[in-house]
């Protein structure tokens, strides 16, 4: 048993460690550099490698994550209670370095995927319909068409993957006019040009809403609008949006799969359900395959702007030039007043849960978040609803929740999602396949058929870092080139499109 490694450090300073043996350790087990438990600490929480005084730092990832609020003794559980929450870097004050990091020099094993080619040059990973509700007002109807056009008509079409109804809470009560609402109308607006749905898309009005179908949806066909309030009664509306969405799918279902160059693969990373052990697992090997892409050409963007601001400084030094390091303070800095206006700060993040799972703050939290987007250089930094515009490592500035992240990263153009998680959620995405990563062995054994690849390897010492980020890496391609279903996918678990609206509901 004391062969066994029961904890795990990151950094050579750090004197706190995360226990990593199932079940914990009990009292009197030797933990980490001779350090002995002197109290049970169950699996993901943190075990003292010193005698804390009152306000000493506590280190973790090389960073303080906090101070102590009194004494701690060497060998104790270091719990929420126990640690003050440090000041977040301001952001006048983080210089930005003249020295910029190198590219990195990583090789990769294959440079092509299997997708669909769109005339707009982009390219999907699924052969979806979408269709897009001008506001929630039609969503009942809609969803009613589209158990029908699932039931009865999709089935005639073999190549067609899924139907997507975007429905929201948007487009009508709404201050449109806003400066703010440009957020969830460009997120809409790129949702409807997702390469997914292949350039064709139907979009679905009550006929009196603020949210206009042309200005949802720029160059509207005829044949790709349905008006609720021209319509004789329910039966007719089903009728108009079945009849239209049929006229779509034949065309959907002639595309082919073709070999294209990993340079049009555009993937999303997120987390979710996090513990302590996703920073030392999860998040670096997803970080290691991050940076696989990048040097392959493909598009990748990591978000949550919560979940990184207590590590701004070490992401300024990764952007490419000095506009890009501006750019990013300036997100940062929007998103500290946004929350400032809601008389909420930081510290409402983390959950129950990701305390649950050793996470004592948001410091911590973030600190093992930024370990998902690897070491490539930040080329850019994209505003809430835009789409990406350049090959290569991005940040997307979202809010941390998983379901507006999502939706927001589906808006940039994601294409395929790969998402961390410690706790475990059921998080999915109807629109792109999501990969789910597991920070602990536990997890994958408790959710063998939800959790696609198991990253608890890492910290039992059967692989590497860098051998979980290259099956992860493989995954993402195969997943691409519809060669391997995800779980999610599987189970046909499917969340909600969920805006971000910061602007007035009138």
């Amino acid at each position: 048993m004391d062969n066994i490694k029961k904890a795990l450090k990151v950094k050579v300073k750090d004197n706190v460690a995360v226990i990593i043996l199932e079940g914990g350790v009990t009292l009197g087990e030797k933990t980490v550099d001779g350090v002995t438990a002197v109290e049970p600490i169950p699996q993901s929480q943190k075990v003292a490698l010193k005698d804390f005084e009152e306000h000493d730092e506590i280190i973790r990832y090389g960073e303080v994550i906090g101070y102590a609020k009194k004494i701690i003794k060497q060998g104790s559980w270091i719990k929420e209670d126990m640690v003050r929450l440090p000041n977040p870097p301001k952001l006048e004050e983080i210089e930005i370095p003249k020295n910029r990091i190198k590219k990195n020099n990583l090789a990769h094993n294959k440079s092509y995927f299997m997708g669909y080619k769109n005339t707009d040059g982009s390219v999907g990973t699924k052969n979806m319909l979408g269709i897009v509700a001008c506001s929630q007002c039609v969503e009942g109807i809609l969803n009613i068409a589209v158990k029908e056009i699932e039931d009865r008509i999709k089935r005639k079409y073999p190549n067609i993957d899924g139907v997507m109804s975007i429905n929201h809470n948007y487009g009508c009560g709404v201050a449109i006019d806003a400066e703010e609402a440009i957020i969830p109308i460009r997120t809409l607006q790129n949702l409807s040009k997702h390469p997914n749905f292949g350039g064709e898309i139907i979009v679905v009005g009550l006929g009196c809403e603020k949210l206009q179908p042309p200005k949802l949806v720029k160059g509207l066909k005829e044949n790709q609008l349905i008006i609720l309030q021209e319509e004789s009664g329910m039966e007719k509306m089903i009728e108009a949006i079945c009849k239209k969405s049929e006229l779509t799918l034949k065309k959907l279902n002639l595309r082919k799969r073709e070999k294209c160059s990993l340079s049009n693969l555009t993937v999303g990373l997120q987390c979710g359900g996090s513990d302590s052990l996703s920073g030392i697992t999860a998040n670096p090997a997803l970080g290691f395959a991050s940076d696989l892409l990048v040097k392959a050409g493909a598009t990748v963007m990591f978000s949550e702007v919560t979940e990184v601001r207590d590590g701004i400084h070490l992401l300024i030094s990764r952007t490419t030039n000095e506009d890009i390091a501006t750019k990013l303070k300036k997100e940062i800095k929007w998103y500290d007043e946004y929350l400032e206006r809601g008389n909420v700060d930081r510290s409402a993040n983390p959950t129950p849960g990701n305390k649950k799972g050793g996470l004592t703050n948001i410091v911590e939290k973030a600190l093992g978040s930024i370990a998902k987007s690897g070491s490539s250089e930040i080329i850019d930094v994209v505003k809430p609803g835009e789409r990406t515009k350049k090959k290569g490592l991005n940040f997307l500035a979202t809010p941390a929740s998983d379901f507006v992240c999502g939706t927001l990263q589906l808006a940039a153009g994601m294409t395929v999602e790969v998402f961390t998680t410690g706790r475990g959620t059921t998080y999915g995405l109807a629109m792109a396949p999501v990969i789910k990563v597991s920070s602990r062995t536990e997890l994958k054994t408790k959710w063998g058929d939800l959790i696609d690849v198991d990253a608890g390897k890492i910290a039992s010492g059967e692989s590497s870092i860098e051998e979980i980020g290259l099956e992860i890496y493989n995954m993402i391609i195969k997943v691409a080139s519809g060669e391997f279903k995800v779980g999610v996918d599987k189970m046909q678990i499917k969340n909600a499109i969920c805006l971000f609206n910061p602007a007035p509901i009138t």
